[in-house]
């Protein structure tokens, strides 16, 4: 796992993701599939794949929001249903019938999702290939495992997982699912992803669709 040194801060995402490309650059010549998470972080993953001379596509996955504070993550869920559960998840107020009720409406986000980012194209195969999975940072690591799973299923024969900002625990816990983890600040006082930028306003899906729109069916 590779790290940055301590107070690093983030102009924007495109800085971060910058000088993640940076950090990665030894992968360009395998032609890397860098797959988003949406939404944050699908500015930042076009612009790596650039750098890199990749592909570039998104991997849609859904956290789980606790009871009275949705975001709060108690898990994650990807497409295919799978769901992470976090450790803390009992403790927040959510039950087996809660859980149950809060992946069926994430699962519908994820369909409509789907639907709205990439109607024309079926999703990048990542079977054989090298794939970065990015995104803006990760707080309880949630939907960062849930990608990663999912991934891992389509059979990479290389894993990353990248980020410019992480708490130092969610660190631990996505280690065991990437073949390598890229972090370029794990602050131990970590209280959340956005005050690690300079400017860190929401992505919305309407430029989430357009980023991808242009990627064509590249």
């Amino acid at each position: 796992m590779k790290q940055g040194k301590q107070g690093r801060r983030f102009h924007d995402r495109d800085d971060a993701a910058h000088q993640l490309a940076q950090s990665l650059r030894r992968y360009r010549d395998a032609r890397p599939l860098v797959l988003a998470i949406p939404r944050g972080a699908v500015p930042m993953g076009q612009r790596i794949a650039s750098e890199l001379q990749g592909e570039f596509d998104v991997v849609l996955v859904r956290k789980l929001g606790a009871p009275f504070s949705e975001e709060y993550a108690i898990g994650a869920v990807d497409e295919s249903g799978w769901v992470y559960r976090s450790p803390l998840a009992a403790a927040a107020g959510a039950n087996d019938a809660y859980i149950a009720h809060e992946t069926a409406r994430q699962m519908a986000l994820l369909r409509q999702r789907r639907d709205r980012y990439t109607p024309l194209r079926p999703r990048v195969d990542p079977a054989g290939r090298t794939v970065i999975v990015v995104d803006d940072g990760l707080a309880t690591g949630a939907t960062m495992i849930a990608a990663l799973h999912a991934v891992r299923a389509g059979k990479p024969a290389r894993l990353i997982c990248a980020v410019p900002v992480a708490a130092p625990d969610s660190l631990g816990q996505v280690q065991a699912l990437a073949d390598e983890v890229v972090c370029l600040h794990a602050p131990e006082d970590f209280a959340a992803v956005g005050q690690f930028y300079d400017n860190f306003d929401a992505v919305d899906d309407d430029e989430v669709a357009a980023i991808l729109a242009s990627q064509g069916s590249a």
